[in-house]
């Protein structure tokens, strides 16, 4: 009935129940998100050749990103990056990106790519992002001819084992008007650490400009503890190693060690990506997942995809797999939705439209149906 509340429809929830649900998506790379057929169209466009037939490339991309080997979790990517190197591919991603997303129940997007790796041919970085742009745009454009509500904004990543960050952080600043909302550094954390790009942070700091940092996926508590202190990132990217800093006593009792109470204190935004997670090894099952106790413990927990194609995955299957595993119902999905719209790099007024417009309207109706 109207105005139930959202407490009474506990998990778990069905799978209709959480796509038909509004979500907001923090962490996805275009790169990672491509449609099998998609890459299979591409490369044939391009003359690449790829490891399987058109009709097995999706499951030789889940199966090589969940073999346990690094190399090949890697060569996913060369495959997706090497099909992407044209305005046309670019923008046709991009495209689809937006389109699969909106099907999927997301309303609001920030999808990160890094520019620096798809000027092969020939186009310049501006080029590249315009590419992107065109994309996004015609996505929207569609969503929102059926009377759908789709936002989505750039994020252009930077490689920390390149040196071409201060280069990607001007661009965003460049282009933040105009579809890019921050700046992100990615790859390998071991060896490459956050402060290896300080003047690009700096310059982002003067420029008033946001940014999210991978960290805490692999290396652990200095990574993060970089990425904050040194660095100062709005937000994690991951940072699901922030639990090596928690201790759960034998009775239940919880003990936050100086880092976890400041992330926590601080309200940092954890983009939490449950099967990617669990596919690098950063957690043992989606059960065992941290996010359990840091749900709990009222961290600034939000959900997110990582790579779609790769974990063969999406915004519906990450949080029914949560419903699943921890009873969540409709008022928890509804927390980790606006907790990521508090965090995303949107204007304030924008975020709170969204919040009060779409995401809390659409999980009361949601709410109601289940009276």
């Amino acid at each position: 009935m109207a105005g139930m509340s959202l407490q009474s429809t506990p998990g778990p929830l069905s799978e209709d129940v959480v796509r038909r649900a509004p979500k907001v998506l923090l962490h996805d790379h275009l790169d990672g998100g491509l449609r099998p057929g998609t890459v299979a169209d591409l490369a044939a466009e391009c003359g690449h050749e790829l490891p399987a037939p058109r009709e097995e490339l999706g499951r030789w991309f889940a199966e090589s990103a969940d073999s346990g080997s690094l190399e090949r979790y890697l060569e996913t990517f060369t495959h997706t990056v090497a099909v992407m190197q044209s305005a046309s591919a670019l923008t046709r991603v991009a495209r689809e990106c937006v389109e699969d997303l909106a099907a999927d129940g997301v309303v609001y997007a920030e999808v990160r790519w890094a520019p620096e790796q798809h000027v092969e041919a020939g186009l310049s970085l501006d080029e590249v992002v315009a590419a992107v742009q065109q994309g996004f745009d015609e996505g929207v454009a569609a969503v929102e001819a059926t009377g759908g509500v789709f936002v989505v904004r750039q994020l252009l990543t930077a490689m920390r084992h390149a040196a071409r960050s201060q280069e990607i952080a001007e661009l965003a600043v460049a282009w933040r008007d105009r579809g890019v909302t921050g700046f992100d550094i990615a790859g390998a954390e071991a060896g490459y650490p956050p402060t290896r790009h300080l003047d690009a942070f700096e310059y982002l700091h003067r420029e008033n400009a946001h940014f999210t940092i991978h960290a805490g996926e692999a290396f652990g508590l200095p990574s993060i503890w970089e990425a904050i202190q040194w660095c100062g990132a709005d937000r994690l990217g991951h940072g699901v190693r922030i639990v090596d800093d928690i201790e759960v006593a034998d009775d239940g009792t919880v003990r936050l060690g100086r880092l976890a109470q400041y992330v926590r204190d601080k309200r940092i935004p954890l983009e939490m990506c449950p099967y990617s997670n669990v596919q690098t090894g950063a957690a043992t099952s989606i059960a065992e997942h941290p996010i359990g106790m840091l749900t709990d413990l009222r961290f600034r927990v939000t959900v997110n995809t990582d790579n779609r194609l790769m974990s063969g995955t999406s915004m519906t299957r990450e949080m029914t797999a949560l419903s699943e595993a921890f009873g969540y119902g409709l008022a928890e999905l509804q927390w980790f939705t606006v907790n990521a719209m508090k965090s995303a790099f949107l204007h304030f007024d924008e975020r709170l439209a969204l919040i009060d417009d779409v995401i809390k309207p659409g999980y009361a109706a949601l709410a109601a149906e289940s009276g």
